[in-house]
């Protein structure tokens, strides 16, 4: 029973960092997409391109999915005379997504966290 126990909180650990890296990927991923649709809507680098990659991050926790992103991003660029059809907005969220993913998991390499 030992056994199957230590085994069940093994997969428990793990579970629980896989869920943790999703998580700070999606973040990271939804603060480098929030930070292209800032340059592209013109607002200044250093604070304001972060303040709104914030609220970007911040849509995804709306509703399950990336629509909540995409939409939030599409109608601010559409507000701001910035017409990007959505297939270019789910390239740019995937070429993000890989970025975020290459990012998070460099980082953890060199603070030296376990591998994942």
């Amino acid at each position: 029973m030992t056994n199957f126990s230590e085994r069940g909180k093994s997969f428990e650990a793990e579970y629980s960092r896989n869920q943790e890296l999703a998580f700070r990927i999606t973040a990271r991923r939804n603060r480098l997409f929030g930070l292209w649709a800032a340059a592209k809507i013109g607002l200044a680098e250093g604070e304001e391109r972060d303040s709104y990659a914030k609220a970007v991050i911040a849509a995804d926790l709306q509703a399950p999915g990336d629509n909540d992103v995409i939409a939030k991003v599409r109608d601010d660029l559409a507000s701001k005379g910035v017409t990007v059809a959505e297939t270019e907005l789910r390239a740019e969220l995937a070429r993000a997504a890989s970025e975020a993913r290459q990012q998070v998991l460099a980082q953890d390499a060199t603070s030296g966290a376990p591998p994942r």
